[in-house]
């Protein structure tokens, strides 16, 4: 029997310590059920807000209960039981991201998702399944375009809880650890905005209006400018935006940026908002305005409703002009090879490298007065 190159590699890779990596796909999730609304917005509420709100957490649990109100009255009544399909979403999302990996590093790469508000996937439950299973090396890899203390800093907040909880006496199962924070500036992503956003004009629109009166509108997730210090997202968010709207603009002038914010009391956000975006390129000659979300990888009830709001709105006041809601990218075949491809590099890091022994003890022994 002759073993084929891409065998050998494989055994290659297995032999010398059945060395594994699991990959931490990490993802906000979003309820299916509303009795879990008021527990998913307090959780929300205590990691979120606590970054830039000056509130008492004492407020979290009945603000919660209020708030899950609004979205039983949201979802419930004004969209026929709405339920988010980002959860299947993200589930593709790990399927396709898994079988691009395991075509390079065959069943020694393994994708785990969890998701931030949601059981059984928190990120505590699919660690602890994730040293059960025997890995001990770790790409953590939450999956946004965007870096934020709202995003990635959570997951990281999340799965250093659970580490310390997971630890075993003095030494830790974790030998070897890698982080994508996000990516914003991917020329492959940039391309494929551009692409989508092409696309459907050339196949929708072309026909019907000139370049200079279809307006586009570049959604990014709105920020608050003050998160104590925080990175917020803005500076991320912002340079995605340039670099989509630069490969746009000689053909297509009516462009803006559109923030998804949520509107909250006391908070500056991100403008124009995504309402105030289109209504400035419709007063600049817009007959159509297209809503392409850019800063968002997976559909969720931003991208579906408050979308959808924004375009009911936008529809009483002008009449003549026609609205396109875009998908997120989703899991689109392109877009799951390019997510694989961004891990290929710290995996092969997390491979080649020497696992640490991290001895926990040893960081109570490390606190150094000089004096």
């Amino acid at each position: 029997m002759v073993a084929t190159p891409e065998k050998l590699e494989h055994t290659h890779e297995h032999l010398p310590s059945q060395q594994r990596v699991a990959v931490l796909l990490m993802g906000y999730g979003e309820v299916e059920s509303y009795e879990d609304f008021a527990n998913y917005n307090e959780q929300a509420l205590n990691l979120l807000t606590a970054k830039f709100a000056p509130v008492p957490t004492w407020i979290y649990p009945p603000l919660a209960r209020i708030l899950a109100l609004f979205d039983r009255h949201e979802w419930g009544h004004q969209h026929n039981d709405f339920i988010s399909p980002h959860n299947a979403i993200f589930e593709k999302q790990r399927e396709g991201i898994e079988k691009n990996l395991q075509q390079r590093w065959g069943d020694c790469v393994q994708v785990f998702k969890a998701f931030n508000f949601c059981a059984p996937f928190l990120p505590a439950q699919v660690l602890a399944e994730i040293k059960n299973q025997g890995f001990d090396k770790l790409l953590i890899y939450p999956l946004l375009v965007v870096d934020s203390i709202f995003t990635s800093g959570i997951a990281i907040e999340q799965v250093n809880k659970a580490l310390s909880e997971l630890a075993d006496g003095n030494e830790h199962w974790v030998k070897g650890l890698r982080y994508i924070p996000s990516f914003y500036n991917e020329p492959a992503y940039i391309d494929l905005m551009v692409h989508l956003v092409e696309e459907k004009i050339t196949r929708d629109l072309a026909t019907a209006y000139l370049p200079a009166e279809i307006g586009i509108v570049l959604m990014n997730h709105g920020c608050p400018h003050k998160a104590k210090g925080f990175t917020s997202g803005i500076t991320e968010s912002q340079a995605l935006y340039d670099l989509v709207r630069d490969k746009l603009i000689n053909r297509y002038p009516l462009i803006s940026v559109g923030w998804l914010n949520h509107d909250t009391p006391l908070i500056e956000w991100t403008q124009p908002s995504a309402e105030q975006a289109a209504k400035n390129l419709i007063q600049l000659g817009a007959k159509v305005v297209v809503f392409m979300p850019i800063g968002f990888a997976t559909e969720n009830h931003e991208t579906l409703l408050d979308v959808h709001h924004i375009i009911h709105a936008l529809e009483k006041k002008h009449k003549s002009v026609n609205y396109v809601q875009m998908p997120c990218v989703n899991d689109r075949p392109e877009f799951l090879a390019m997510a694989a491809q961004w891990a290929n590099s710290h995996i092969e890091e997390l491979f080649t490298e020497q696992g640490t022994v991290v001895k926990s003890q040893l960081a109570n022994n490390h606190h150094h007065h000089h004096h």
